[in-house]
């Protein structure tokens, strides 16, 4: 908890907001350090992306940073296989689509295919699904 104190010091500095960004639960072991925990203004939990909202963030092409896949738009099993994959888990969404760039550049294949999903999802450690 040392490390919350130095937070805490710098956010009573004065003139700097804190975000703290966790695993469920961080706010109860927030709330074990009263001094610490005083000082937050408002908890948000994020949920998983819906379907559609995966659909969405596909059909405009948005990919991580420094990602670069295919400009054709991806069939409907493939989609259905990203959603199924990622449970609308914001981060492993980020995760198999980088991984998928890498199979795509890797075997020098032109489009991304629910084979390319597939692949990318057996490189990753992210269970069945």
């Amino acid at each position: 908890m040392a490390s919350l104190e130095q937070v805490r010091a710098i956010f009573d500095a004065g003139a700097i907001g804190v975000i703290l960004i966790g695993m469920p639960g961080l706010e109860k072991r927030l709330a074990r350090s009263p001094q610490f925990y005083s000082r937050i203004g408002f908890v948000h939990e994020f949920r998983p992306l819906a379907a559609q909202e995966v659909r969405e963030l596909l059909d405009r092409r948005w990919a991580p940073p420094g990602v670069h896949l295919p400009d054709q738009p991806m069939d409907t099993e493939t989609v259905a296989a990203i959603i199924r994959i990622t449970g609308g888990n914001f981060r492993l969404l980020n995760r198999l689509l980088t991984q998928m760039e890498r199979i795509l550049e890797i075997n020098s294949l032109p489009a991304v295919t629910k084979a390319v999903v597939e692949a990318a999802r057996e490189s990753l450690v992210i269970g069945q699904a």
